[in-house]
């Protein structure tokens, strides 16, 4: 069946004597696997819109994942305009420079490759475009060396510039909104707020205060067996939160439950777990600031849980001939570095195992709490310096307009 043909594409707001002209951006997103690809540029394309005032068109290949994550998402509409922004289904060979008005900005995310045709489009606007390739996100050393580093065309008169987010200076940074930190405050001062988040996410009150609340969002991780078998025996209360994912299976497997969805909860020993319905992104923050320490995984949830200012452990996205691994240890020397001896061995001990080498040893890692509690709270003073993602693009691709 052909697609219909799109709609035509709304013209640029005109400026007017009290406005500056608007900055029109095109972000592209291939969503390759799980959730974190369109994450990101969701996230920054809605900070894009509502922050920047950039007229902002984010074209992407699957709707039904990106509808995960926004539910108000029409997967059947080939353009739609949610949050301020214009979503476009990414389909090729239709949608290339014939179909679309190049922007100011045109970013590829993710080096997913621009459609031949969009970039031949490209090279005939005048001035060019100015054109980024962001990149996936990596605490190592080198990013700081090719962020903003210039490459040109092999054909064509343009240049992409790559754009690196990152943890330390001389980075793109991370994404953060304006109000994150205020929503935060305010959520975590509000005991209404909080006991409604529990009657709504688990159909039950909050659980008792000397009880710990654990988030657990990963993908599939042979060492689960042996950490709920910890928690289940252990001196102290854990209440785990699982969001519907990869890692439910093994969770209904170790309560002996043909699955683990919500709203099934279960309880075996001094381990109770809840099984919570996947949420839209706008709501993931939420779950990461009622838990007391949060598993997480890929980008996305990553760079969240660092601004959650709750300790963490990061299932980073595993590549094969354990490539990753060195990304893992990157992130460690950023965050862990200030940590007293004892406890960066504890926490470095634990995110390996986490990440298939070792088993991990809950009690030697959380005989540390206070210590990781702190170092969160002064690790989010630490990334704000670099400042957010959004904001150092923005800021960079004004200084390149013509």
């Amino acid at each position: 069946m052909s697609n219909p043909p799109l709609p035509p594409v709304p013209a640029p707001v005109p400026p007017t004597s009290a406005t500056a002209p608007t900055i029109a951006c095109d972000i592209f997103c291939a969503v390759i696997d799980n959730f974190g690809d369109v994450g990101v540029c969701w996230r920054l394309a809605r900070q894009l819109a509502a922050e920047h005032r950039w007229q902002v068109r984010l074209i992407v290949d699957d709707l039904h994942t990106f509808a995960r994550l926004e539910p108000a998402l029409d997967t059947e509409l080939a353009r739609q305009t949610l949050a301020g922004v214009t979503i476009e289904h990414w389909r090729e060979p239709l949608h290339a420079g014939v179909a679309l008005q190049v922007a100011d900005i045109v970013i590829e995310a993710f080096a997913c490759e621009l459609p031949p045709a969009y970039i031949a489009a490209m090279a005939r606007r005048t001035p060019p475009p100015i054109w980024f390739n962001l990149e996936y996100l990596s605490a190592e050393d080198w990013v700081a060396d090719v962020h903003l580093k210039p490459s040109p065309h092999p054909r064509h008169a343009l240049t992409k510039t790559f754009f690196f987010p990152g943890l330390g200076p001389g980075t793109g940074g991370v994404i953060k909104e304006q109000g994150l930190d205020a929503a935060r405050s305010t959520f975590s001062a509000s005991a209404p707020a909080r006991q409604a988040w529990w009657e709504r996410a688990t159909l039950g009150p909050p659980p008792s205060p000397d009880a710990t609340v654990i988030s657990l969002f990963a993908y599939e991780n042979p060492a689960i067996d042996a950490l709920l078998a910890q928690w289940r025996d252990g001196d102290e209360p854990i209440v785990l939160l699982v969001p519907q994912g990869r890692i439910s299976g093994a969770v209904a497997r170790f309560f002996g439950l043909p699955a683990f969805a919500a709203p099934t909860h279960a309880e075996r020993g001094n381990l109770r777990a809840h099984a919570l319905p996947f949420v839209p992104q706008t709501a993931f923050d939420e779950l990461l600031w009622v838990s007391h320490l949060n598993f997480v995984r890929g980008e996305d949830s990553f760079v969240r849980a660092q601004w959650a200012r709750r300790p963490f452990v990061w299932h980073i996205y595993p590549q094969a001939d354990a490539a990753h691994l060195p990304k893992l240890d990157a992130a460690l020397g950023h965050y862990a570095a200030p940590l007293a001896e004892r406890a960066r061995t504890a926490m470095d001990r634990f995110w390996h195992a986490w990440n298939g080498a070792g088993t991990p040893d809950w009690a030697d890692f959380w005989s540390h709490r206070r210590a990781f509690e702190t170092r969160a709270a002064t690790w989010g003073d630490e990334l704000a310096t670099v400042g957010d993602l959004a904001s150092n693009l923005a800021r960079f691709a004004k200084s390149q307009l013509k």
